[in-house]
């Protein structure tokens, strides 16, 4: 019987264990030219998961739209990623809150009021703190090239739609049809450098292990975040192992099976703390490993890596209450209620990046006028948070990836 070439085997899982293990050792010897060695190859490749992200991105949509006419069930598969999208995500925001209102967070004390301005100060400086509407504005791009150079997402996704539908309502003319066919090779181009990548990645891992063994090793300020750490991950800790497979389970879909074919793609989040930098190794897994059809799975994945944020929005909530209590504003069942629905919506149109939660939350308590140093303490401990709530994030792409693919089957 011939063996599978493309699927996660035992020996890759094994070659990744070992990977990830031996990162985190080398990153707790604290030798600096092995730290910076480590930094450099992280840094190779992060830079050539975002140079793969956005062509993907770009491509998948635009692909699938052009030929929306070709496949019957576009409109259902873009219905159901919508619907269920909408549904993961409010049930994150809900069960984040539902924590906050249980564990009740107390307030910070003063004596971390000066460190945490200091560091979300430190923070502010490279940005812009944008209101609501910028961000919108941000979306839309001025020419061409500014999404894909810039890396916006929502851009991209934009542009990629735009171009698509064009295409599907254009006379199918011998012009159109050369024009689509060149699409889809460049398509099949970018997913050969994809599976070229996916081979060289436990150097990768070892890399972002290390990388990260490093950071934690350094310290971490727990103390008085304790309930708001608890809070945080907990949340994100029920929806991936159990809201996200109940709603699998109602659609009749294994959690385990899709668990053990997406792996590759968890275990990237967590090291890239990206959502877009593995989106190529989540469509590979879902293509390969659950054996999702094409059409489905280099649709949904790069629109989900874009809208759907499970970790983003629970991110969002719980964080915006904490910094607004400490600021004295009164949690009320209104406020809760109101800031589920803006979680939800932030988080939709929040980037795919590392920190992206955080500098939206950022944003939102500037327009509110909260105490901004709460987020500055909360600094410390945000490579953790990121990590879980990026992993969340990709593991939702793919629980929705699996249901729809089931159903259309």
């Amino acid at each position: 019987m011939a063996t599978q070439q493309t699927g996660f085997s035992r020996k890759r899982f094994i070659v990744w264990m070992a990977a990830l293990i031996a990162g985190s050792v080398i990153g707790t010897l604290e030798i600096s030219w092995i730290n910076s060695s480590c930094d450099f190859v992280a840094a190779v490749y992060t830079r050539l998961f975002k140079f793969i992200s956005m062509p993907t991105i770009a491509l998948a949509i635009l692909t699938t739209l052009a030929t929306l006419g070709d496949h019957k069930n576009s409109g259902r598969i873009f219905r159901h990623t919508i619907v269920y999208t909408v549904l993961t995500t409010l049930a994150a925001s809900a069960v984040g809150a539902l924590l906050y209102v249980l564990v009740s967070p107390g307030n910070l004390p003063s004596v971390l009021q000066e460190s945490g301005a200091a560091a979300v100060k430190g923070q502010q400086s490279g940005i812009a703190v944008k209101s609501y509407v910028d961000h919108i504005l941000s979306v839309v791009p001025d020419n061409l090239l500014t999404p894909l150079a810039t890396n916006n997402v929502m851009g991209v996704l934009l542009v990629a739609a735009a171009a698509g539908l064009a295409l599907a309502f254009m006379e199918k003319n011998d012009n159109v049809k050369t024009l689509i066919k060149g699409i889809l090779g460049l398509q099949e181009l970018l997913f050969t450098l994809i599976k070229a990548l996916v081979w060289t990645l436990p150097l990768g891992i070892v890399a972002f292990a290390a990388q990260l063994s490093a950071q934690m090793s350094a310290g971490i300020i727990v103390g008085s975040l304790g309930k708001y750490v608890l809070v945080v991950l907990g949340g994100n800790v029920l929806q991936f192992f159990v809201i996200l497979p109940i709603f699998m389970l109602i659609r009749k879909v294994n959690p385990l099976k899709v668990f053990k074919g997406m792996l590759p793609a968890v275990v990237m989040a967590l090291l890239t703390k990206s959502s877009a930098a593995t989106l190529p190794v989540t469509i590979s897994s879902a293509e390969n490993n659950l054996k999702a059809k094409p059409e489905v799975a280099r649709f949904i994945l790069p629109v989900c890596c874009t809208i759907n944020m499970n970790g983003c929005a629970a991110f969002i909530l719980v964080t915006s209450l904490f910094t607004m209590q400490n600021g004295g504003t009164p949690i009320t069942l209104s406020t809760v209620l109101i800031w589920i629905l803006i979680s939800v919506l932030a988080a939709v149109g929040n980037a795919g990046v590392p920190m992206g939660c955080f500098f939206l939350t950022l944003s939102l308590m500037s327009g509110q006028g909260a105490p901004l140093w709460i987020l500055g303490a909360i600094l410390p401990i945000y490579t953790i948070i990121d990590m879980i709530e990026t992993a969340v994030n990709v593991w939702s792409d793919s629980c929705i990836c699996a249901i729809v693919d089931r159903e259309l089957k």
